[in-house]
């Protein structure tokens, strides 16, 4: 029996982690829960799986579940988050809070010595060499959760790195992949949205639209894999089967298929290195048809080629990028900027920023307040006329 607590249960990812609970209720054991400000559905989870320790976003929101619900251990904000993450009954912990909140959180769970399944980009992106390196020291193992990284990870199970020439991590393109260059500063959030084969949260759905998902999946991928810039490639797959693959040096290609089902990436990180049984649908290649691949477009989506410039230029940069982008994207979906501008706030931001150095925490926290700052300033400039 695992005992496993999960950061950001009430979103996509850990409402779909809840269903592989589910489904191995004789392997899987919740014992710990965070999650933002719904209550209403955290209340539901709470019930039905009775965590021993629970944490919310808010004191109000900790406040709002007290009623229904009450754990031998509860907490707000931050605390929350390493409470749930750090219990002595967790083994392993599943990061899926969106945004910067998880890093303190799976630095904490790292020093405790959690296994941790990772979902959250922004830890590694924000400070992939202070996470690695905690880890590697712990002997804690970092098992990614994001499918095309968690296809790597299968693709090289048991390989030597001396075997590997090249990571291939494969991106479905989102929804305006064929759209004319000059269309794109008119496409409104509500048609960014619709992502044509996965189902996610809000920010990582217009991230997968301007393909900047794909970027901070090639920083992750980085620290992940421990491999350069220029051995991590992106190809444009629009079927989402391929989730990604391996070159190895005699020109091999090991890939990784799948459906679109976040459950099976989650199992595998849950299971590991054991296989389960999955609750998903299995794939029908016969029903698929043909696989294409392209060539990425960096001129139409130059939040790819700004990821790949963060990660060459140095983990500061990366710290920016990351920030910048949240801003911009949360100021699209409020309407208040264009699609195009978002990659214009992250370049301006990075234009701006001369490089230091980001060797602990509170050196990340103050880069990424300071981009914040400037990048809202840099919206504000580019707010569109009503």
């Amino acid at each position: 029996m695992k005992n496993v607590a999960i950061l950001g249960s009430t979103g996509s990812i850990g409402r779909s982690a809840l269903d592989v609970v589910r489904a191995h209720p004789d392997r899987l054991r919740i014992v710990g829960l965070a999650a933002g400000e719904n209550a209403d559905r955290f209340v539901e989870q709470a019930l039905e799986f009775r965590p021993k320790v629970v944490g919310m976003a808010t004191e109000r929101a900790l406040q709002s579940i007290t009623g229904a619900y009450r754990a031998e251990q509860a907490a707000a904000g931050a605390a929350g988050l390493v409470a749930v993450a750090t219990h002595p009954e967790v083994d392993v912990v599943i990061c899926a809070s969106s945004g910067t909140a998880g890093l303190e959180a799976v630095l904490a769970a790292i020093e405790a010595g959690k296994t941790i399944a990772l979902a959250n980009k922004e830890v590694l992106v924000m400070a992939g060499a202070l996470v690695t390196a905690a880890a590697r020291r712990r002997g804690v193992p970092i098992l990614p959760i994001d499918s095309e990284h968690n296809a790597i990870h299968q693709c090289l199970h048991a390989r030597q790195r001396e075997e590997i020439l090249r990571i291939i991590l494969t991106a479905s393109g989102g929804p305006f992949r064929t759209l004319p260059a000059a269309a794109l500063a008119d496409v409104k959030p509500a048609a960014a949205l619709q992502h044509p084969t996965w189902r996610m949260g809000r920010k990582i759905t217009i991230d997968s639209a301007t393909l900047m998902n794909k970027g901070l999946e090639v920083i992750e991928a980085r620290w992940l894999f421990d491999l350069p810039a220029d051995r991590i490639d992106v190809v444009i797959h629009p079927q989402s089967i391929v989730h990604s693959m391996v070159e190895l040096r005699d020109g091999s290609i090991i890939a990784q298929l799948g459906g679109a089902d976040m459950k099976l990436p989650i199992q595998y990180a849950c299971s590991y290195p054991d296989r389960w049984a999955a609750p998903v649908a299995r794939l029908d290649l016969t029903a698929v048809g043909a696989l294409e691949f392209q060539a990425p477009d960096v001129e139409r989506f130059p939040c790819l080629r700004l990821a790949y410039r963060a990660l060459e230029a140095g983990p500061s940069h990366a710290v920016v990028l990351n920030a910048a982008n949240e801003v911009a994207v949360a100021s699209y979906l409020d309407e208040k900027i264009s699609f195009t501008a978002i990659p214009l706030v992250i370049e301006r931001a990075m234009d701006a920023h001369g490089g230091c150095a980001v060797e602990g925490l509170a050196e990340i926290r103050e880069l990424d307040r300071w981009a914040r700052r400037y990048s809202q300033e840099l919206a504000r400039g580019l707010e569109l006329k009503v």
